[in-house]
C-alpha cells in the first residue's frame, strides 16, 4: 500500500513561501486505480513526484509498502551522453533487473532501430518519450505513475502504449493525473479532486467530476 500521511509542499519564491499541497492524505492499496482531477497549476504533477520519491514533501510522510513507478514516459533523468541501450544498462543496474532480458522487449518496442545506440543527447523529444515509456514497461512495477501524457507518437504507436499498460497490466495499482475527466473515468475506479491545495476523494468517478465542474478551482 502506499500511503500519504498530512504531506504538505512549498516552495520559496520572491513572494515568500508558496503552499502548493496543505495536509493530503492518501491511501492505495494493491491493484487500486485511482484517478485525480485538477486543473493546470493545481499541483499534480508536484504531488506524483512526491508520490514516486523525486522529491521530498515539506512535511508529512510518503509510506511505499509496494513498487512504484517513476511518471511514464519521462525522459528527464537520463544521461543525456550515453545511448539509449546504456541507460537501460543504468537503470536495471538500479532497480536490480536482468538487463538482458529486458533488452529485446525495449528494442521491439520503442522502433528506434540504430538510434538506440545512439547517445540520447541526439534524440528527438518524442523518441526520448518512446524510450522512457518502453523502460517504464520492461520494469515491472506494483504502481506505476502517470501524468497527463499516457502514450507518444502516431495512433499506431498509441495503441501499442495502451495496451501494454491498460490491458497486460490491468492487475496493477494506477494512480493517473489529469484534468481530463475523460481519460479519468475510462481507466480509474475512484478519483480525487485537488484544489486550493486540498485532496477532496470521491468513491467514484462522476461524483469527483461534478465537483470539478462545481468548485471553484
Amino acid at each position: 500500500m502506499i500511503q500519504l500521511e498530512n504531506v504538505s509542499k512549498s516552495y520559496s519564491t520572491r513572494q515568500g513561501p508558496r503552499m502548493i499541497l496543505d495536509g493530503i492524505n492518501l491511501q492505495v492499496a494493491k491493484g487500486q486505480k485511482i484517478g485525480i482531477l485538477g486543473r493546470n497549476g493545481s499541483g499534480k504533477s508536484t504531488l506524483i513526484r512526491l508520490i514516486s520519491g523525486a522529491e521530498l514533501p515539506t512535511s508529512g510522510k510518503v509510506r511505499r509498502g509496494i513498487s512504484v513507478s517513476w511518471p511514464l514516459a519521462f525522459g528527464g533523468a537520463f544521461q543525456a551522453y550515453l545511448t539509449g541501450l546504456d541507460n537501460l544498462r543504468f537503470v536495471c543496474r538500479i532497480y536490480d533487473v536482468d538487463y538482458h532480458s529486458v533488452v529485446s522487449f525495449v528494442e521491439e518496442f520503442t522502433e528506434l532501430g540504430l538510434y538506440l545506440r545512439e547517445p540520447v543527447l541526439h534524440y528527438s523529444s518524442g523518441m526520448r518519450a518512446r524510450l522512457a515509456f518502453a523502460i517504464s514497461m520492461a520494469i515491472e512495477f506494483d504502481c506505476f505513475l502517470i501524468d497527463e501524457v499516457i502514450a507518444v507518437g502516431d495512433s499506431r504507436f498509441h495503441e501499442k502504449c495502451h495496451t501494454e499498460l491498460f490491458e497486460k497490466r490491468k492487475d496493477r495499482a494506477l494512480i493517473l493525473v489529469s484534468h481530463d475527466p475523460n481519460v479519468i473515468s475510462a481507466q480509474c475506479d475512484s478519483a480525487c479532486v485537488l484544489s486550493n491545495g486540498k485532496l477532496h476523494s470521491f468513491d467514484h468517478v462522476d461524483e469527483a467530476y461534478a465537483f470539478y465542474l462545481a468548485s471553484d478551482l
